[in-house]
């Protein structure tokens, strides 16, 4: 049941699931708030838990809607086994039991029109046959004339008869046949109906036992015409000088008829379905029948209000017994029953012989909302699949694959969640970081691995670069517990979550990446029903309590005896304490935001692996201009303006700095630091019309190859000459203004960009493969991750604390300031500085850091605090600060 199905109204539902995920989401961000989370982690939190709330209340609201949408389809194709779901009291579940109840009467109404198109066609046959070898015998001149032509004119009657009873049923089942009623005494109207029979020469006799003043209100002609239906029935089931008896009799405002014979009579089981047009037996199909008389015979009656039914034979007597009760005055307008078993005849309360009604069919089984299901399954009572809404949000670019649910990988979630929970709160970055990113790589990776079948289904050509991401993710991981550097552990883990998130989408150009990064975020929203699915793989097999379950006990068992055992042996407790935190009431909070953070990020890149969203997709060849003009100018302009640069920076070079200040007025140095963020930006726009360029250029002559050749080199040649002289710019100005993070970082990434710009005129000029340029992304992905690991292994901080001591040595100047937010790493390098400037920028060390904060840097840093404790008098010191640009 859902937590919402007993409300019975869809407005009311939607209000409630309104409120009650607006209400969680401010107790949850207010207690994110109060207790000091942080927004990176509160707000993500905050947001999965109000959907699960909201996923959660608004189970079953809409999926019968969506299932009726695939099942109006597969009925659109002819396959009306369909069967809704809607357990719910409001209109969508009243829909959902309509569109059942409608399904289920269409089905029935197709099976009758298949039937009855079989049987008619069997039954047209047979005198149609027997017509056909008559006239074939008197074509040959085989038998005498008089004996063929009665016995083709008995079969044309058989032929005749057939399609009238056809053509009654159709004027009933279309509403074409109406009552008109008057009196009608009924004994003479049975007498009528007997003499009629006899015409057909049967051996049978017939009685009529009927009260001389019994009148009623009825349709003559369809009263007749059940009696007649009726009495040739019994005739033609009794045998050789049977007795067929037709009684009539009043009993208050109603009356019944009863036709009685002596033949074999029908089976309890089989009394249902004889009413069912060609609903005839074995035996009476041999006995030569249409199956429709009882047809319409069970449609007179309910045309009159009546019932019918066949009854046990009476008391000592053998055969069959059929008893139709209809009122004295037929109501005005009486609506018959659709012929079919699934709506037998109803019949007489006062008769207390019901008939017994065909075996139903099996219900369908109701699918799970969630359930995975196969709408092509060719197999009529396959279930299908229930489109989410989200599918329409992301549409083509992300459907879903329908993937089955795997309750491996939400356990592996689960548990890089506890690990992030008990490790990273209350911690510095280091082995346990290192733990919790390399579980929730792990789980990832894992589920990579299952969707591309490694390692038996994975061709050598496409597994290079997920083996290769993920040795990157590995070391980009491991840089936490080298380098106490702040600025490089979040670069470098950022740049291990990308490249292990485009190993999981397998993206491979620029384009395809940054929708990687954009992809991860939504994957929580479009996880939505796979999380349901692997929620029902387990409920759904009946292991959902007995999981629940175990997990409590387990816990119960571990919390109790692990309290009791620690608490008696102080050994074990020491063990303990080294593994579990210090939890206190003020950390349980951020430890749980925590957890729930680590969990949806880890089961989101998960599914992002399962599922991957079509990124590349739109990667179409581009179509050249038409003129080479329309490309070559643009470029030249911009090698124009290149080379106006170039001639600027020569000439400055050459000038010197008088010439400098007498054009500019800035020194040499404030020159090189005013243009480095624009060269920068100018190299990066280069890499675009690289490009573009390429993309729009014809190259189907040698003529267009050459000037695409010549343009575009001379472009990324003059780009290169500006990449070094960016890099000349930035080494002037640490001389002159000392060495930074950031502007070591901006060294890198100038050259970096210098690198692409090499990679975009290969793939712009080449031919083949490396011409499309679909591994540019990747390389500029990968050449990225190493970059950031280089810098990593220079150990950065001691890097720049080694120039800027150097720099002192050289000049004597320094920036304590500065150098004192350094990282542990650089202590080795800032210990090599005098006494009194190493109590400015290293202090004393007083940090306890337990085994899982363990970081290399810090580590070293420990063993050297004896050599920089502060000097008594040095609170009395000048620690000199340089004034330097800003970054």
């Amino acid at each position: 049941m859902t937590p919402l199905e007993r409300v019975s109204s869809i407005k009311v539902k939607l209000g409630l699931l309104v409120a009650a995920s607006a209400l969680v989401a401010a107790v949850v961000a207010s207690v994110g708030r109060v207790t000091g989370v942080s927004p990176w982690v509160s707000i993500p939190v905050t947001i999965g838990i109000a959907l699960a709330v909201t996923q959660l209340l608004a189970a079953g609201m809409t999926s019968p809607l969506r299932q009726m949408t695939v099942a109006a389809r597969r009925m659109a194709r002819g396959d009306y086994t369909v069967s809704v779901p809607a357990g719910g009291a409001d209109e969508v579940g009243q829909l959902g039991r309509a569109f059942s109840t409608m399904a289920s009467d269409l089905g029935a109404v197709d099976r009758q029109r298949r039937d009855l198109v079989a049987n008619v066609s069997h039954e047209l046959r047979t005198p149609l046959a027997a017509l056909t070898v008559v006239l074939e015998n008197l074509v040959d001149g085989v038998g005498s004339e008089p004996a063929a032509l009665q016995t083709a004119l008995g079969q044309a009657e058989r032929l005749s008869r057939l399609v009238e009873d056809l053509l009654d049923l159709a004027r009933v089942d279309a509403g074409k046949a109406p009552l008109s009623t008057s009196s009608v005494d009924l004994g003479p109207l049975l007498e009528a109906c007997v003499a009629e029979v006899r015409a057909n020469e049967r051996p049978v006799s017939y009685q009529v036992d009927a009260p001389a003043d019994l009148v009623v209100d009825a349709d003559p002609d369809r009263l007749s015409q059940l009696v007649v239906n009726l009495l040739d029935n019994a005739s033609r089931h009794s045998p050789r000088d049977g007795v067929v008896t037709v009684r009539a009799g009043r009993d208050g405002e109603r009356y019944h008829l009863e036709v009685l014979d002596s033949g074999p009579g029908v089976p309890a089981a089989d009394r249902g379905r004889v009413f069912e047009p060609f609903g005839t037996l074995s035996a009476s199909a041999e006995s030569g029948g249409t199956g429709l008389g009882l047809a319409i015979a069970r449609w007179v009656t309910d045309l009159h209000g009546g019932s019918i039914a066949f009854l046990d034979p009476l008391p000592g007597a053998a055969g069959a017994r059929v008893r139709v009760d209809l009122p004295l005055r037929p109501p005005a307008r009486a609506v018959p029953y659709p012929l079919d078993a699934s709506h037998p005849a109803p019949t007489h309360e006062e008769t207390q012989m019901p008939t017994t009604p065909p075996a139903a069919e099996p219900a369908e089984p109701a699918q799970p909302a969630d359930t995975p299901q196969t709408e092509t399954s060719t197999d009529p009572k396959a279930a299908y699949v229930a489109p989410s809404v989200l599918d329409d949000i992301f549409g083509t670019y992300w459907p879903d694959s329908g993937v089955s649910g795997r309750f491996g990988l939400f356990i592996g979630a689960a548990v890089a969640g506890l690990l992030g929970g008990l490790l990273i709160p209350d911690r510095n970055a280091g082995l346990g970081t290192v733990i919790v990113l390399l579980a929730a790589g792990g789980v990832v990776m894992v589920a990579g691995t299952e969707r591309r079948g490694w390692p038996k289904r994975s061709p050598r050509r496409s597994a290079w670069f997920p083996i290769l991401s993920y040795v990157l993710f590995t070391l980009l991981s491991s840089v936490a517990v080298f380098r106490d550097a702040e600025w490089i552990v979040v670069l470098c883990l950022i740049t291990a979550i990308a490249v292990l998130l485009c190993a999981s989408t397998g993206a491979k150009t620029l384009a395809g990446i940054m929708l990687t990064g954009i992809s991860w975020p939504l994957a929580g929203l479009r996880g939505i029903p796979w999380l349901g699915r692997t929620l029902t793989s387990v409920s759904g097999r009946g292991h959902g309590a007995a999981v629940a379950r175990t997990a409590v006990l387990s816990l119960l068992g571990l919390v109790i005896f692990g309290l009791l055992f620690t608490s008696a042996d102080a050994v074990l407790g020491s063990w303990v304490d080294q593994f579990v935190p210090d939890v206190r009431p003020d950390t349980v909070v951020a430890r749980i935001f925590m957890t729930v953070f680590v969990f949806g990020v880890v089961l989101g890149a998960a599914y992002l692996a399962v599922n991957p969203p079509r990124i590349d997709q739109s990667e179409r060849t581009s179509q050249p201009v038409a003129n080479r003009y329309e490309w070559l100018a643009p470029v030249g302009v911009v090698v124009a303006v290149f080379a106006a640069f170039l001639v600027a920076q020569a000439t400055a070079v050459f000038g010197g700095e008088d010439y400098l200040r007498e054009t500019t007025g800035l020194t040499y140095a404030e020159y090189v630091h005013q243009g480095f963020g624009q060269l920068t930006v100018a190299t990066a726009l280069t890499l675009l019309v690289i490009w573009a360029a390429a993309r729009k250029a014809p190259v189907e002559t040698v003529a267009d190859r050459l000037w695409l050749r010549v343009a575009l080199g001379l472009l990324a040649g003059e780009a290169l000459v500006v990449v070094g002289s960016a890099l000349y710019r930035m080494h002037l100005y640490q001389e002159a203004y000392g060495f930074t993070q950031l502007r070591l970082l901006v060294d890198v990434f100038e050259a970096w960009l210098g690198l692409l710009v090499i990679a975009g005129l290969v793939a712009a000029v080449a031919g083949g493969a490396i011409g499309r340029g679909v591994w540019l992304g990747r390389f500029a992905l990968v050449s990225g991750a190493v970059a950031l690991l280089g810098i990593a292994a220079i150990n950065p901080d001691a890097w720049i604390a080694e120039h800027n001591v150097s720099r002192y040595e050289e000049t004597g100047k320094i920036d304590t300031d500065f150098l004192s937010g350094l990282s542990d790493d650089a202590v080795p390098a800032l210990k090599e500085l005098p006494e009194d400037l190493r109590a400015c920028v290293l202090g004393t060390s007083d940090r306890e850091d337990d085994w899982l904060e363990w970081n290399l840097g810090r580590e070293r840093a420990d063993g050297l605090t004896p050599t920089y404790l502060i000097p008594d008098d040095a609170a009395a010191a000048v620690c000199p600060s340089e004034i330097r640009y800003v970054d």
